[in-house]
């Protein structure tokens, strides 16, 4: 039986840019939806060892014989009292996991990946190969395949061959293939198969999840297989290759530039939050959200990212998704945008709770949906725009009709910016007027009236340069508490919060300014813990949930940031380097940090992905200026 629950840093992250799947350090699939991110479940025992399914294929260690085995000679049986320490790195600069088994009678691998088939068509039918190989001596690896469509809810029918099951769930068939000397026997209507290899064997299992009725694939064989694998590193190796990074920290931020891109919708060019839903921001705790979809904000932060690192059809493509979203005309709260969406751009979200899942180590609820897409935020008007202002200094401009309707848009922003809205970090506590969304509307006029004038597009530069001074002042004024010298979260009160340390990346204030400065003394002070960032303190300024949370990975490098362009460098970059080995075995982040070091939130996190980028380059560049 697979261990319950590891940790949630303990996976790697596989994936085709259209779904993903994560794999424990010990070979255990637990998270897989499909057809995309945002479908329901066909593994998930990541939240519920028992109802929420997984596909495991594990080592045995095998009693010794003697001296060793001989090549060709069968191994012993599996003694269960037996080391077996386990190992998990990804093929350098690949999607490529691979989990090894070191005993003292053998090592073995398993290889996992995904083949990406169609990166801008939308389909059906997705893989997940995972080859078993050994290396040295012998070795008995064991697989059990039990998948628990809809979130667990639906059952399914089993049909099983000699190599081969069929999982008939509703509207949905799984097929196990296996290649090799891989017989399966059913265990009810789960499968589940022993094979025994010795060095230089190899056998392998291909899952294909496609609509129910679709035709079956055909049987793999161990020559499609070594082109798929291939195939998919060069895939792999190609697209890093683009990148411009030759920065002190290539290895985490290659890793970071392919996380980035495996949590990207490839048909639409739309990036989620996070690969999982309901991972906790405390063990035991009710923060327990689903990031499967695209925000607004974190996307359009994205963008700047992805075009710095030299992916301008990426940073392009999620530019076309974002004018499509006001090419709908609005969203469904009377909103000119949405803050998230589903990654075909479908703005209904609704919240449920999956009541039958115990949520991992008991945290519950697990949500799907997101109740907060109905929220007001406006801080998303500012990110949406600044990301098709770095769009536009790519070689795709804005096209007209695209650039009037953002000129409508801040039209309108200029009549509806001066509003409580329930700010960044989506809390359930009220309505209040958060200086980061006056920031980011700051943003949104400051970046239109620039984009205006560089291109020579028609714009009402009059009002919108007099509401953004406005904008301003009012920030300067009701956002700046003399009593604690520092920006704070909202107006008329004295609580800090980590967004606006996004201040001096967005050009709103000089990084070296007083003002600044004293800012970000006050949240060393205050939410800073060995060089880990808290988003504010619940207890000063109430949230409406129970409990508490972690540090925020996002806030940890945004401080990196700050610190490195106020010239603080040294400082900066003693606190980049401790981030760094928060991150797990394979260079993932999850959202936050908890008291022990250990990864929660929903895993892995593009904010915290994007953010490490952001802090690693501008650490170079302040890096390089000194003597």
């Amino acid at each position: 039986m697979p261990r319950p629950y590891p940790p949630i840093a303990e996976h790697g992250l596989i994936g085709d840019l259209q779904t993903c799947a994560l794999v424990s350090s010990e070979g255990v699939l637990d998270w897989f939806c499909s057809p995309r991110f945002d479908s329901p479940s066909v593994f998930a025992g990541l939240l519920d060892h028992d109802r929420g399914g997984y596909f495991s294929l594990t080592a045995q260690a095998v009693a010794p014989t003697g001296a060793g085995v001989a090549r060709g000679v069968a191994p012993a049986a599996p003694d269960p009292g037996a080391a077996i320490v386990t190992r998990q790195l990804y093929l350098a600069d690949t999607a490529v996991l691979i989990t090894r088994f070191l005993t003292r009678e053998g090592v073995g691998e398993v290889v996992d990946f995904m083949p990406v088939r169609e990166e801008r068509t939308p389909t059906d039918r997705h893989q997940v190969v995972r080859v078993m190989r050994v290396v040295r001596g012998s070795m008995r690896f064991a697989m059990e395949c039990r998948p628990r469509f809809d979130y667990g809810r639906a059952p399914h029918a089993l049909t099983l061959h000699d190599h081969a099951a069929c999982f008939a769930g509703p509207g949905v068939t799984a097929h196990l293939q296996t290649a090799g000397q891989v017989p399966l026997e059913a265990d009810g209507d789960d499968v589940r198969a022993t094979v025994a290899l010795t060095a230089g064997q190899r056998a392998a299992v291909v899952l294909t999840v496609c609509d129910a009725g679709a035709p079956p694939p055909p049987p793999p064989d161990a020559v499609d297989m070594a082109r798929e694998f291939t195939d998919l590193s060069r895939f792999w190796h190609r697209w890093i290759g683009r990148c411009r990074y030759r920065g002190r920290w290539q290895q985490i931020v290659n890793r970071s530039a392919i996380t980035l891109k495996l949590l990207t919708y490839g048909p639409t060019g739309a990036p989620i939050a996070a690969a999982t839903t309901g991972l906790p921001e405390q063990e035991g705790g009710e923060r327990n959200w689903d990031y499967r979809y695209t925000w607004v904000r974190d996307a359009s932060l994205a963008v700047r990212v992805m075009r710095d690192l030299g992916f301008t059809a990426e940073a392009n493509a999620f530019r076309g998704w974002l004018a499509d979203r006001f090419r709908d005309g609005g969203a469904p709260n009377g909103e000119p945008l949405q803050i998230m969406y589903r990654v075909d751009g479908d703005p209904h979200l609704p919240e449920e709770v999956l009541g039958h899942l115990s949520g991992w180590r008991g945290s519950a609820p697990v949500r799907a949906g997101n109740g907060a897409a109905d929220q007001l935020q406006l801080d998303i008007y500012g990110e949406a725009v600044y990301a098709l202002a770095q769009a536009g200094q790519t070689p795709d401009v804005v096209g007209y009709d695209d650039w009037r309707r953002s000129a409508a848009l801040l039209d309108w922003l200029c009549d509806h910016w001066d509003r409580p809205d329930d700010g960044i970090w989506e809390t359930r506590g009220g309505s209040k007027d958060f200086t980061y969304s006056r920031l980011m509307c700051w943003v949104a006029l400051d970046r239109g009236i620039r984009q205006a004038v560089a291109t020579a597009r028609p714009a009402d530069l009059t009002r919108w340069t007099a509401v953004r001074d406005v904008l301003l002042d009012q920030i300067m004024t009701r956002g700046w508490s003399s009593e604690r010298r520092a920006f704070v979260q909202r107006y008329d009160s004295s609580v800090l919060d980590a967004s606006l340390l996004m201040m001096p990346l967005v050009g709103f204030i000089p990084p070296k300014d007083p003002r600044w400065l004293s800012t970000l003394d006050a949240m060393d002070r205050e939410l800073v813990s060995d060089s880990l960032v808290y988003r504010y303190d619940p207890e000063a300024s109430p949230d409406g949930l129970r409990g508490s949370e972690g540090t925020f990975s996002l806030c940890s490098f945004l401080y990196v940031y700050a610190l490195a362009r106020a010239g603080r460098v040294e400082q900066a970059r003693y606190a980049f380097d401790k981030m760094l080995t928060y991150a797990n075995h394979v260079g993932l982040f999850a959202e936050e940090i908890g008291p022990t070091g250990e990864q929660l939130g929903n895993f892995p996190q593009a904010f915290t992905h994007l953010a490490l980028v952001t802090a690693a380059l501008a650490l170079d560049a302040e890096l390089d200026e000194e003597p």
